[in-house]
């Protein structure tokens, strides 16, 4: 999992309440595990004028202008500013797969669902909850000027305004460890990779009988 410490992006979007998963990446798109390959899929029902298939080549559907999410100002942004019950809905794991992969790192939004938050910290993506005024401050900030852009520092726990504000943030400390090195679930667990095999050295030699191979 790549790892997240200080992240200086362009700001994009989602100016609407309680988005759910389905919306974050259509149902359709379920049958791959694969995790990559989401990104040109997501927000599809709303980003384009068509529906999406799996697998199709995304390149020569017709896109919705009037999503903001095709406007040359947010293109290449990282940052996704959202509004409260950001995640809602089903728990599958392709949402922050889809967000990921459509270049996003960052979701500010007042509120997530428990689901989609555990989910994001597990996929090297930062859901940052903040008061409702402030995020009414940045999406007025961000309307306002073309290439709004924000730092946003994990070690610091602090997001940083062009202005020169600086808006403090929580999140659990266990999330926090895992972006910060890089460690999704897996990662966790081979920490303790000497104490696993330690003890199965230990379970073998006690229950040898266990590991013999039968003979059919």
């Amino acid at each position: 999992m790549k790892a997240f410490q200080r992240l200086e992006g362009l700001v994009a979007p989602m100016d609407r309440a309680n988005v759910d998963t389905d919306l974050i990446i259509p149902k359709q798109f379920l049958k791959s595990i694969r995790r990559t390959g989401f990104g040109p899929n997501l927000f599809d029902e709303l980003r384009y004028l068509d529906e999406g298939q799996p697998d199709a080549d995304c390149s020569g559907r017709p896109l919705n202008t009037e999503f903001p999410l095709n406007f040359p100002r947010y293109q290449g942004a990282s940052i996704l500013l959202a509004r409260e019950n950001f995640g809602c809905g089903s728990s599958r794991e392709h949402a922050p797969w889809a967000l990921d992969g459509a270049g996003f790192r960052v979701v500010i939004a007042p509120s997530f669902a428990d689901i989609f938050r555990s989910n994001c910290f597990k996929n090297g993506l930062l859901p940052i909850a903040l008061d409702n005024d402030r995020v009414d401050q940045l999406f007025a900030q961000m309307y306002e000027t073309e290439g709004f852009s924000l730092i946003v520092d994990l070690e610091k726990l602090v997001i940083e305004l062009p202005n020169g504000e600086a808006f403090p943030f929580e999140t659990d400390d266990f999330g926090r460890n895992c972006l910060l090195n890089g460690l999704d679930d897996i990662g966790v667990t081979l920490q303790d990779e000497a104490v696993i095999r330690d003890f199965e050295r230990q379970h073998q030699a006690r229950f040898p009988w266990v590991f013999e191979t039968l003979e059919v």
